[in-house]
Formats: structure tokens, sequence, C-alpha cells
């Protein structure tokens, strides 16, 4: 991706390849929305700093890498010793594993999949199951304003496909490893998951992105989750990749009548990340709660950046973010909740709190609210501060050495959002990593 032109030739290059491949494979029926795709990418463009979405986002680092695209041919092929350290220790039910953003069967298990339930590779799913696919895959992903779901939708060619039948809860988890090697210098991915929930079915749903390694890698997934009426999600994020990669994530979920939906989001790695969550509560009844924690330090950078549209009556959104930063990390968030005109009985509640450890780090926060109901209870609130020096002295009383008192007020802070992640391996998994990554900040300028 080093200029603007030679990143257009190679993405385009791309487009051709994954052309020919699609007409192979039994999957030209979804070369109309790629080619939309494709021509509203180039019409879009990169973003910049001056669009005020992309504000704190510089993307130069990004495009001065010369990633480029692995080939099917050039795959690495890794062995199950590779992906301990990635997993989540006691987790029951199927891991799906993709490596460089194609599906490794050799390294997935299908365990605990109950019978009608769809779980596999997106590529063969694009031949085998059309008509499903055809109502709802890039049909709520908003490429039309998004660059980067363009490009992800004009480039899909692999990725996961989760399909629940009516009424079918799964009493275990569906685990997405996605692994970067990054083997053969930078790398670009565009991984895509399309999760459908038909009505009354329940799971558990946890993507993870990892890196092998340290080398620089680009990835842009794109999750889109449809909820039918009365379908329960518990969806976990979790990015942990190596300090140099980059990752720009979209994740769309569109909501029918009486849906519920639990989102935590959980990020220790890359260099610069960009979260969007957007949320259509497009039924009455429908609900959901979003979950985010952040824990940078260095010169790391997170942008979250979510929405939530209460398109219906009835409707409930609990939303609350934080973000811990140390060294110069900058931290970034910005809450929209959009309540229509007919959306009467709205319940929306939004936080953002951030933990700033050191003079250098930055947070910017942005929480909106765009109210045209009139019979609503809608409230948020946004902070920004450091350890409390009388807590700091409290636990300095008791015998506790600075470090540690500064590492125990840290983890309190990140505890409440911890305590909403209902998968207790992955909570576990979580607070390990948390106590591993969690930075004590700038002890000289400690109170006491």
């Amino acid at each position: 991706m080093l200029g603007t032109s030679e990143a257009l030739d190679a993405i385009t290059a791309r487009f051709a390849a994954i052309e020919r491949l699609t007409a192979a494979n039994g999957s030209s029926w979804f070369e109309p929305r790629r080619r939309q795709a494709m021509e509203r990418f180039v019409a879009l463009g990169w973003p910049t700093p001056r669009q005020e979405a992309w504000r704190y986002f510089d993307l130069t680092p990004l495009r001065r890498t010369a990633f480029h695209y692995v080939r099917d041919t050039e795959r690495s092929h890794i062995g199950h010793e590779a992906l301990a350290p990635f997993q989540v220790h006691c987790l029951p039910g199927a891991q799906l594993v993709f490596v460089d953003g194609y599906f490794e069967p050799a390294l997935s298990t299908a365990r605990n999949v109950p019978a009608g339930v769809v779980a596999g590779d997106l590529a063969s799913a694009l031949g085998a199951r059309r008509p499903l696919l055809e109502a709802h895959l890039a049909q709520h992903a908003a490429f039309e304003s998004q660059p980067f779901v363009a490009l992800n939708t004009a480039l899909l060619h692999d990725g996961a496909c989760v399909v629940l039948p009516r009424g079918v809860a799964m009493r275990d988890p569906i685990h997405l490893l996605w692994l970067s090697t990054a083997s053969q210098g930078p790398i670009v991915s565009h991984p895509r998951t399309i999760l459908i929930l038909e009505p009354q079915a329940e799971l558990t749903l946890v993507e993870d992105y990892v890196s092998l390694g340290t080398e620089s890698h680009f990835t842009n997934p794109v999750t889109e989750i449809v909820l039918g009426d009365g379908a329960v999600l518990d969806y976990y994020k979790l990015q942990r990749e190596s300090r140099s990669a980059y990752h720009v994530g979209a994740i769309e979920v569109h909501q029918s009548r009486d849906s519920s939906f639990h989102s935590t989001s959980i990020a220790f790695g890359g260099s610069r990340t960009r979260n969007d969550l957007r949320c259509l509560l497009d039924g009455e009844g429908a609900s959901c709660r979003l979950h985010g924690l952040n824990v940078i330090a260095d010169a790391q950078l997170v942008d979250d950046h979510t929405s939530i549209v209460h398109a219906r009556p009835h409707c409930t959104s609990h939303e609350i973010y934080k973000t811990i930063l140390d060294g110069a990390a900058q931290g970034v968030f910005n809450g929209a909740v959009f309540v229509a005109k007919d959306a009467q009985k709205t319940n929306s509640r939004q936080e953002n709190r951030n933990l700033v450890l050191s003079k250098e780090a930055l947070m910017n926060t942005k929480p909106e609210l765009q109210i045209h109901a009139d019979d609503v209870k809608c409230s948020h609130g946004a902070t920004v501060g450091e350890l409390e020096a009388d807590a700091l002295f409290y636990l300095r009383a008791r015998g506790i050495d600075t470090k540690t008192a500064r590492r125990i007020l840290t983890y309190a802070f990140a505890n409440d959002v911890l305590e909403r992640i209902r998968l207790e391996p992955l909570r576990k998994t979580v607070e390990s990593d948390l106590f591993h990554f969690i930075p004590v900040g700038q002890e000289a300028d400690a109170p006491c």
C-alpha cells in the first residue's frame, strides 16, 4: 500500500484474480455486489484526517508499507503447536481457524455443533448456500459510506459463515481464530464473517485476532450479524495482534423484534486499531449492550466508533467503553446514539471512562445523542482522569509498594468490563492477558 496509485493497482489486480476464482467456484451471483463495492471504494478513496470520522487516525504509516496479498499457492501451512499460545484454555465448542485470511480445515474442529447448524468457511458457502446468503451478505454492512467496508466487500474471497436455524440454542460457543503470519513480508487480508441467527436462536461467538510473530500486517475484517425475532447473541471480539499490526474492523448488526445483542470488545494489540460497531434496532423490544476495554501503551492508537440506531419503540441500549493509556498512547471514542421519531419508550445509556497513566498519553472522546422522539429516557457521559491519590495513599499506608498499588487500582478500573464477560474460560484468559499487559504509569509522578 505504498502510494495511492500503486495501492490501487494492487487492489485492481487482486479484484481481477478473485473474479476469475469466483467464476470457477459457483459464486458468480455475488459479482454484481462485488463490482458495486469496488466502484464505491474507488469513488470514496482513502480516508484522510480532513474527514471528521478519520480525524485522529492517520493512515500515512499504513500507506508507506508495501503490503501484499497472499495467493492461494503461497499459503503458510502451520501446525497445531503454533496455535497453542492463542488457545482459550478449557473453552468448549467448535473452533474455526483462518490463516492469512484462508480457512484451515486441518486446524479446525466442529465439535458439539448441532445438526442443522452451519459453521464453516464462507468460500464454500458462497457456492452452496446462495439463497440464504443472497438475502443477507453485503446487505447490512454499509459499503456505500465506509471505504474499508467497500474494500472488504470488493475483495471478499473467504471467511466464516455461521447460521443457526429457528429455535436452536447452542450450548457451547464458536471460536473464530484469525491468525496472521506475515511470514513472507507485510501482508494484507480482508476477513469476512456472516452470522445469521434465525428467530429464537441463541449463540455465543468469539472472534479472536492474533499474530504469529512480530512482523507488520494489515487486517481489514468485516462482520455482518443478522438477528431474527427473539434471537440472542453473546458476542466477543479480542484484538491481540502484534504491536506492529494495523487493524481496521467493522461490525454491522441488524436486530429484529425482541432480539438481544451483547457485545464485549477487548483490545491489547496492534499499532493502530480502528473499530466501527453499528447496531440497528429495527424491531420493537430489541436490546443491545456494548462493552469495550482497551489497554494500550507506547505509541499505540485505538480509535473506537460506535453507532446505535433506535428505529422502533420499546428498545433499550446500554453502553460502557473504557480505555487505559500509558506512554504516548492515543485513544479515541466516538459513540453516537440516534433515536428516530417513532422510537418512543426508548431507554438508552452511554458511558465512556478513560484512565490516563502518563503525561504523554492522549484521549479524545465524543459521545453524541440525537433524539427525535419525545417519550424517551437517554443519558450519556464521558470522563478522562488519573489514578486517585487518596486510593494510592490508602494502599501504600497498608504496606503495598507503589508499583503494586498502581497495578491494583488500574485493574480495578477495568474490572466492571471484565465481569461482564459471561464466558468463564474467556474471562480468565482476558484477565491473565490484562495482568500481563496492564501498565503502571509513571511511578515518578505518583503522589505517594
